[in-house]
Parts: structure tokens; sequence; C-alpha cells
């Protein structure tokens, strides 16, 4: 019996000695260098037909003395003058409720850049910004890095002013 399994081992190691090796795959040929095509710009669709043109650069002219309460109850009490670009009166104070409140002062701040926009940058060296600048109808006031002008975390919730140009109105 022991003579049987050795044959059939030996004829199974004969057979696939005997056995052919299948074609090695033929290489893919080279792909055709690409054609580099051109993009195109495509107006977006709600922009299509209109006449939208640049916010000309101008020196800001704003003068606000207003009061505003929204919807959640933060109240901002801002009196601000900027006149051909310098910042004559600036104190602004937004309160934002079971926050605490975020108070800015001109006296705290210098005036570092007037075109295209206002820019006042804290003396006391906190990396505090405001940034004003004219968008269509409106003045944004915006604040960047100005936690120490606020209580607790109310800078967390501190969204810019936006004032109307021409009445002052702020909202």
């Amino acid at each position: 019996m022991v003579a049987v399994h050795k044959a059939a081992w030996l004829l199974l190691l004969l057979l696939a000695a005997c056995a052919q090796q299948p074609p090695a795959p033929e290489p893919e040929p080279a792909p055709e260098p690409a054609v580099e095509r051109k993009m195109e710009s495509q107006p977006l669709k709600y922009l299509k037909g209109r006449t939208l043109k640049p916010q000309p650069t101008r020196p800001l002219d704003v003068r606000s003395r207003c009061t505003h309460r929204d919807a959640v109850g933060t109240r901002t009490s801002l009196n601000l003058q900027v006149k051909q670009a310098e910042v004559k009166v600036f104190d602004a104070r937004v309160d934002i409720p079971k926050r605490g409140a975020c108070r800015f002062n001109l006296k705290d701040f210098r005036q570092v850049a007037t075109l295209p926009n206002v820019l006042l940058e804290a003396k006391n060296g906190s990396g505090c910004s405001v940034r004003m600048w004219e968008q269509g109808p409106r003045v944004t006031i915006a604040f960047n890095n100005c936690p120490a002008a606020c209580e607790g975390q109310a800078f967390d919730y501190l969204w810019p002013i936006m004032v109307e140009a021409k009445s002052g109105r702020c909202f």
C-alpha cells in the first residue's frame, strides 16, 4: 500500500512538472498623452444677466448713535463717528444674555489703517482688533481676538455690529 501511495505521488509530481505555465499577461499599452483642456469660467445661474459692480474703495464716512435689541435679547449700544476714514468717536457695548458683556472704547485702541478698511488695534498688545468697512448701504463693525474686552464667554457669542450708513440705525 505504501508503494501505491509512493507511485501516486510520483505520478502527481511528474504531471505537475509537465504542466505548462499560464502565459504571462501582455503589458498594457502606454496611455495616450492627456490633452490639456482650457477651463472656462461659467457664470453662476443666479448672477446671469445681472450687472454687479465692485464696491468702490473710498474713505469711510459714518455717524451713528444707536441702540438695538435682537430677538434673543442681545442689546447693542453704539456711539460711532468716522470722518474720511479717521475714527473720531467709538464706544460700543454689547450685552449678551446669560453670557456677559463686551465693551470697546476708542481710548483703548490706536488706528493702524484707513483704506480699504478702517482697522483699530488694542494698545495693550492683546491682539484685539476692530475692523470697519462699507458693504453696500451698510457699515460692518467686526471684532477679532478680543476676549479680554468681554466678561465670561461673551466674546464667543459676539457678532459684528451692522449700521445703516445713511440713517445711522444699528442692527
